[in-house]
């Protein structure tokens, strides 16, 4: 069986997209040796052999190209930019190129550790119909709820350090072990009040008269046979971490507003053309769009990083916007600690302040003050959202905060955003995130923002259909 770990990205060079994807050769003249070696045998290879033949029909040239163009393509790459040379494309789109690879290769065993964190809702929606096909063996590591549900037909919990195994997608896992749990609450606290009754009594009569005794002690037999036959544990839950947003008042309308924007990055190549819109402190906006259509650079023109070409881009004079986005990582001193990078940032306060402020986003202990680079990703995410809060902006926009997050991490980040009142714009490819927090859904595409008129799973159909997917 070949197993296939997409760990890394493409590397760069001069290849093509699409060479880059179809460029299996030493496989094929792997299975053409071994197909020899088995035609040579007494029994003719039987089965092994079948299942060679048909790996090489599948690597065939004439219709490799056409299959590696059809992935691609699900994964937004446009002709064009199939014949784009790899070391051209950035990470992320590399990352997509390994990707249409491990699925080009339909290997026996399929790894995948967060497939979606650089592909847009369109990629996803694509990914997500063509693994639920996937007729191999898939194992899949993501946060992301809503590809888990399509995906997946079993679910494997880990938990002190045991792997337990479960049927359905996520959804029926949850609604399983919730009800499980409720089981073995049950039945251990049934078994502790057996055990403590037994013991009071053991204690009271186990020196009393000889029946009394005689009875402690078969009491006494009997408790050991329950302990040695195991008892049931106690439930652990998952230790959730709470975030909290400092609540910050009221900025009067408008806040934020675009008047006849236009902005491209060369005047012939325009991404907005005469835009205009306005965001609030009661705005709750989920952008999406296609890869390139420019939800970052729409965020970029919010707080000002990007001038726009031509119109303006208005702000209330109070207004603090905080962004959240991938690149923020880079920013964080990884020699430093946690608390130390705080310090740094926001000299002046005590550091009990800070440590608090870290805390709130769920950084405890140990975590505050070892290097940073020894923290994971998420650790690390969690102390840019502390760096974040601590501003104490009024708008928050949010580039793919959940990459490195667990599911229960997002949901409570999730809870975080809607119990804060200030006004948020959400660029993800999370459908359940935006279905949590986003009260409006805003298109990005065709140099224009419009609005969408219906939720987020509507949208996830429209996508469907667009791409000829649905039912």
């Amino acid at each position: 069986m070949d197993i296939f770990h997409l760990s890394r990205e493409i590397e760069a060079s001069d290849m093509s997209s699409l060479e880059a994807v179809i460029n299996c050769d030493e496989e094929r003249i792997r299975l053409e040796k071994e197909a020899e070696a088995l035609a040579g045998q007494e029994d003719g290879g039987g089965e092994q052999l079948d299942r060679i033949y048909e790996r090489l029909e599948a690597l065939d040239a004439s219709t490799a190209e056409k299959r590696a163009a059809e992935i691609l393509f699900g994964l937004g790459f446009t002709k064009k930019m199939q014949e784009k040379r790899t070391r051209d494309f950035s990470g992320g789109w590399r990352m997509r190129i390994a990707l249409a690879r491990a699925l080009f290769m339909m290997p026996t065993i399929l790894l995948l550790d967060e497939p979606t964190n650089h592909l847009d809702l369109e990629a996803c929606v694509w990914l997500e119909e063509t693994l639920k096909k996937f007729d191999r063996i898939l194992v899949v590591v993501s946060h992301s709820q809503d590809f888990l549900n399509g995906v997946c037909t079993n679910i494997i919990h880990m938990q002190n350090k045991k792997l337990k195994l479960y049927t359905g997608n996520y959804d029926q896992y949850v609604q399983t072990r919730a009800e499980l749990e409720e089981n073995q609450m049950k039945q251990y606290k049934w078994e502790q009040e057996q055990i403590s009754s037994m013991k009071e009594y053991i204690a009271r009569f186990g020196h009393g008269s000889a029946k009394l005794a005689r009875q402690a002690q078969s009491k006494e037999k009997t408790l050991a046979k329950m302990e040695r036959g195991g008892l049931t544990e106690k439930v652990t839950r998952d230790k959730v971490l709470v975030f909290r947003f400092t609540d910050v008042g009221k900025l009067p309308p408008p806040v934020l507003q675009f008047v006849e924007v236009t902005f491209g990055y060369t005047p012939d190549n325009l991404i907005y053309k005469n835009i205009d819109f306005g965001v609030d402190l009661d705005s709750r906006i989920a952008l999406v769009g296609p890869n390139g259509a420019g939800k970052s650079t729409l965020l970029k023109l919010m707080t000002g990083d990007l001038v726009p070409l031509d119109g303006m881009v208005r702000r209330h004079n109070h207004l603090k916007i905080a962004q959240f986005h991938q690149h923020l990582a880079e920013k964080l001193e990884l020699e430093m600690s946690a608390l130390q990078f705080m310090i740094k940032e926001y000299p002046g306060n005590e550091e009990e302040r800070m440590r608090a402020a870290v805390g709130r986003f769920g950084l405890t202990g140990k975590a505050q003050v070892m290097p940073m680079k020894n923290l994971s990703d998420g650790q690390r995410s969690r102390v840019i959202f502390a760096w974040l809060a601590w501003r104490q902006p009024h708008m928050l926009l949010l580039d793919e905060p959940t990459n490195h997050l667990d599911i229960e991490t997002i949901d409570s980040l999730a809870e975080a955003l809607n119990e804060w009142d200030g006004g948020m714009v959400l660029v993800s490819h999370d459908f359940r995130l935006i279905n949590q927090v986003a009260h409006e859904i805003w298109v990005c595409e065709n140099q224009t923002v419009t609005r969408w008129e219906g939720d987020i799973i509507q949208f996830k159909e429209h996508l469907k259909k667009k791409a000829g997917l649905s039912d």
